[in-house]
């Protein structure tokens, strides 16, 4: 951001939900994974969900004087319907901030994201966002477990002399990600010195940013190639009209679509991605969607922003 941000973090979790009025189970919400479930909770029909959630900010950095009217909201995101749901959230003491976010049923559809952003006014220009969290949580309105999917297995191994014959003639690369299985791989070549001690360490500040930016490229990598799979495996019915695939592949499509074609809904973005592909005309252009669309998944600019700033910070501290 070309403005001042919070350095420190942005954090929150759901503390409560209810079903028009009614209590939900302790055990449909979990902490760990930050899931909530709502499918099968005892009420097949309902027309709200209400998410109480409880927000840290960084109190000290937030009484500095380079923000004011300083609001926190929670964001309730679905990229399959484009349903939003903004709640602005109450200031308590101690950096503490809570709500009560509602949930229409009838706008969302399965899975939801809910996040939270600090927004602000600096140097005179309001609506600024200095901070957001990076935990969110998933509303699940078809899981029956709060579990929350994971549909990307990172192997590690050896190239040159691992048990995968395969990956021998590539023992040069750092990783490669394979689509061909029930789930996606990135397998990791522990081969190239230090590569898994840096994703798996702790650290400081620099290796954490050095650390953030490699875990970006290799997820933009990544999801370029789900999608690029999910999209080569799509089959047809007798109109010719192409069909949702199902696991891995659904999902990436259905999180990718919204930003390679934005402007059409996810039906007609399914057919149009399939057409451009089989008949080779407008494919090619789409590719800067596709790259831009994985970046976003993998948090690029983020990741790369962050470097940024840490880097600066310790030239700064080192000049005499």
């Amino acid at each position: 951001m070309p403005y001042p941000v919070l350095a420190g973090e942005v954090t929150f979790k759901v503390v409560s939900a209810a079903l028009d009025g009614r209590s939900l189970r302790l055990e449909m919400i979990s902490h760990p994974d930050r899931v909530v479930a709502l499918h099968q909770v005892e009420r097949r029909e309902w027309d709200e969900a209400r998410l109480e959630i409880r927000a840290q900010l960084p109190e000290a950095e937030l009484a500095s004087d380079r923000w004011s009217d300083v609001v926190c909201v929670a964001l309730l995101v679905e990229g399959a319907t484009n349903s939003r749901t903004l709640t602005r959230l109450s200031r308590s003491a101690g950096g503490v901030w809570t709500g009560s976010v509602p949930m229409a049923r009838g706008a969302y559809r399965s899975r939801a994201a809910l996040s939270v952003n600090v927004v602000a006014t600096v140097d005179g220009i309001a609506g600024r966002i200095v901070g957001a969290s990076e935990d969110n949580w998933i509303i699940d309105l078809v899981a029956r477990e709060p579990v929350r999917q994971r549909e990307l297995h990172i192997n590690e191994v050896n190239f040159r002399d691992g048990e995968v014959e395969w990956l021998r003639p590539f023992k040069e690369a750092p990783w490669l990600v394979e689509t061909s299985g029930d789930m996606p791989t990135v397998h990791l070549n522990t081969g190239i010195e230090g590569l898994s001690a840096l994703l798996n360490s702790g650290g400081g500040p620099l290796e954490k940013a050095v650390r953030g930016t490699l875990a970006a490229q290799i997820a933009t990598e990544a999801w370029t190639a789900m999608f690029h799979s999910a999209v080569s495996d799509l089959e047809v019915d007798e109109d010719g009209a192409p069909q949702w695939p199902t696991g891995w592949r659904d999902w990436a499509l259905r999180s990718m679509l919204p930003d390679v074609l934005p402007d059409v809904s996810a039906a007609d973005a399914l057919w149009e991605i399939h057409s451009r592909r089989a008949e080779g005309t407008g494919w090619n252009e789409l590719q800067p969607r596709i790259q831009y669309a994985a970046s976003r998944r993998a948090r690029v600019a983020k990741n790369l922003g962050s470097a940024i700033r840490v880097l600066s910070r310790s030239v700064e501290e080192n000049q005499p």
